[in-house]
């Protein structure tokens, strides 16, 4: 291919990518026109990975576009779908940027992605060829560009108009409503013949039903405004005409689920060396993550978005899908309605009593996605309970005792999950599988997670963590992420016989040079106060650690265990003019009046820039000062709520100590509490459910 030929014409020296120069890119290129698939394969890898890494467009990456196009428009050439979904991404990454310079990611300016942008729509005639191709691989990511990079609207219309009938597939026929959304967002001139199109299209009792909800969805999507009462009901009557996925469709969550319960009872896989499990997990969650079971999931989730606080009406829809009769649906479901109820306060006990009836041991598939997202609710899984206990109750009826370390890999996965969520709400119906795990060791780490919210057994988990913990290997360089759970779950239990087992712990850290390690047990150690007096040998020598996290750590755990001002304030002080200052700040406050010495640096932090530093100074003027600096307290604390409502549960722990001097903070505390969209640290449920619980105290005791 001569144009591949030309490729020696180009400077590509000088032309940067995700890990420097790029004199590779032609060699990435030839690649992918090799006859050897391993090659090509390698090739393509290869450049998505540094000229087009994480989405990022550079120089090199517009400059690689003639001759992708080259490749793409090659009706010989392997791998075209390849490449054209690779031409796609490129633009609309490019597009998305919008025009003119880009801060690329190593701090340089560049127009890369806006000329990489005019390339496409200077050769958006190829789309036009791929949208017809027989390949649906070709088609796909050419019907999705005509949306995006054809700038002749009427063009692009009449493109897409006449692609619907020739389509045979439900994929492709989805994605062309979806594209002629794209379209009228897009070009403006284009908006009223493709709303009326959607509209006509939706309305059209001809059209099979998934197509008509398509066309609704994104004529939604395109006037989020002119949604009315009765585009929700619509929905739902068409979801209801829906016919089930066939058990054995490629992609439908029966193929998946048949493909694991084919492989349920084969052994697991051999770790890889030196990669702790929790890795290996968190990669397998990824991709269970990224499986899309239903052709109308993406639709669906669109459909959520534009409906966005509409929070009544995503639950009709959300109860509809829970219910369908289609497994795939189903299953897709239970992500979105685990994404409602986390960004949402209200009653969702409809929805999570949906996604307990999900815990059916016929389908162990479905019932791990049900029980992890059952999990991850917390708190706001409460009604689940009963049924959580009752599907683990039946796991072990049928796998026997040992159900949590069951040879079946499936099922195994699914008791696991449901078990972790029942010991998550505080269950002591649990514990038989935690001991499982803990004793014999097989998953243990997971049952590690959730051991620590079982606070009522405490005298039976205790030991057997503290035999984990002094098992560990403190020479890897993964210690910390086993470790770190470990002293977690014994600090959550609050029970002081976890002492001797941490205070070894410090020490083994210490040894093997783990300063995070070291510093996570010394914190832990401060949770008992002065039931960890005997740790204060091992804990005293690190006030001086060079390490500042860890020295940081000791003096708030000396401060616990002894109570000895003279030594923590002067100390302290110093730790307030390094990174650990926040930390700092929080000890003294706790030390309280006699650390006055303090107040001069706490007040200068109050008009730090950052207002999370604004936040601790003031905390602590207010716990060493108290009234005195009630005015200057509270302005800080409401300007840094104002500011960053990640703030929200640290203010709103100051108000609650402030008693009468919080008044006037009540009109933003009521205000909170109007509030739809959860709020609170990390807008998870557990600190929004601390966040409303605080702000309801506050009321009562100030109204």
């Amino acid at each position: 291919m001569r144009v591949i030929n030309d490729l020696d014409s180009i400077d590509w020296a000088s032309m940067g990518h995700a890990y420097g120069p790029a004199h590779e890119v032609p060699v990435w290129l030839r690649a992918m026109a090799s006859t050897d698939p391993g090659v090509r394969r390698k090739g393509l890898d290869d450049f998505y990975s540094a000229a087009h890494h994480q989405g990022d467009v550079y120089p090199c990456t517009t400059a690689s576009l003639p001759f992708l196009f080259a490749l793409a428009d090659d009706a010989a050439t392997p791998d075209r779908a390849a490449i054209v979904e690779l031409l796609l991404n490129i633009g609309r990454e490019a597009t998305d940027r919008g025009e003119g310079i880009y801060v690329a990611p190593d701090g340089g300016e560049s127009t890369a992605p806006a000329d990489s942008a005019a390339v496409m729509r200077e050769r958006s005639d190829a789309f036009l060829a791929y949208a017809t191709d027989p390949d649906p691989g070709v088609r796909r990511p050419g019907i999705e560009g005509l949306g995006l990079f054809l700038d002749d609207a009427d063009r692009a219309f009449a493109a897409l108009r006449d692609r619907l009938p020739a389509e045979d597939g439900t994929v492709e026929r989805l994605l062309v409503v979806r594209t002629m959304a794209t379209l009228a967002l897009r070009l403006p001139t284009a908006r009223p013949a493709a709303s009326a199109w959607l509209d006509a299209l939706a309305d059209d009792p001809a059209t099979e039903p998934d197509i008509r909800l398509a066309a609704l969805v994104h004529r939604a999507r395109c006037a989020p405004e002119d949604i009315r009462d009765d585009t929700v009901p619509t929905a739902i009557a068409l979801l209801r005409r829906l016919a089930p996925e066939p058990e054995h469709r490629a992609g439908s969550t029966a193929c998946a689920c048949e493909a694991d319960e084919a492989e349920d009872d084969a052994p697991a896989a051999p770790a890889q060396a030196g990669v702790p499990p929790q890795v290996a997990a968190a990669f397998e969650d990824l991709d269970r993550q990224g499986r899309l079971h239903a052709p109308t999931t993406s639709l669906l989730r669109t459909f959520h978005t534009v409906l966005d606080t509409r929070v009544p009406e995503r639950t009709a829809l959300l109860t509809e899908q829970l219910r369908s009769p289609d497994r795939a649906t189903r299953y897709d479901a239970i992500r979105m309605a685990q994404d409602l109820i986390t960004a949402w306060r209200g009653d969702h006990t409809g929805l999570v009593l949906l996604l307990a009836d999900r815990l059916t041991p016929e389908d162990p598939y479905t019932a791990a996605a049900a029980a992890e997202s059952l999990q991850v609710l917390g708190p706001a899984g409460e009604p689940a309970r009963e049924a959580l206990a009752g599907y683990v109750a039946a796991h072990r009826a049928v796998h026997g005792p040992r159900a949590w370390a069951t040879p079946k890999r499936l099922a195994r996965r699914a008791h696991q999950e449901a078990v972790m969520a029942l010991a998550g709400l505080g269950d002591p119906r649990a514990l038989p599988c935690l001991l499982t795990a803990l004793e014999d060791g097989t998953d243990a780490w997971r049952a590690v997670q959730v051991a620590g919210r079982l606070r009522s057994e405490a005298d039976v988990l205790v030991p057997l963590l503290s035999r984990h913990l002094a098992e560990a290997d403190f020479s890897t360089p993964w210690a910390d992420m086993g470790t770190g759970a470990l002293v977690s779950a014994l600090a959550g239990l609050g029970d002081a016989a976890a002492v001797p087992a941490l205070t070894d712990a410090v020490t083994a850290a210490v040894r093997h040079e783990q300063p995070r390690i070291a510093a996570a047990a010394v914190k832990a150690l401060a949770s008992f106060g002065a039931g960890a007096a005997d740790a204060l040998e091992a804990v005293r020598p690190l006030a001086d650690a060079p390490n500042v996290d860890l020295r940081t750590a000791a003096m708030a755990a000396l401060w616990a265990l002894e109570r000895d001002p003279s030594d923590a304030v002067p100390r302290l002080l110093d730790l307030l003019d390094t990174h650990a200052h926040h930390d700092a700040a929080d000890v003294l406050g706790l030390i309280g009046p006699p650390a006055a010495a303090a107040l001069p640096r706490l007040r200068t932090m109050l008009t730090a820039g950052y207002e999370w530093t604004r936040l601790y100074a003031a905390a602590a003027v207010w716990d060493i000062a108290g009234e005195a600096e009630a005015d200057v307290v509270l302005r800080t604390l409401l300007t840094a709520w104002e500011q960053h409502d990640a703030t929200s549960n640290h203010v709103l722990a100051c108000l609650d100590r402030m008693g009468p001097a919080a008044a006037p903070a009540l009109p933003r505390i009521r205000a909170e509490l109007a509030l739809a969209r959860r709020s609170g640290r990390f807008r998870s449920i557990a600190n929004d459910e601390e966040l409303r619980h605080t702000c309801r105290a506050v009321l009562a005791r100030l109204s």
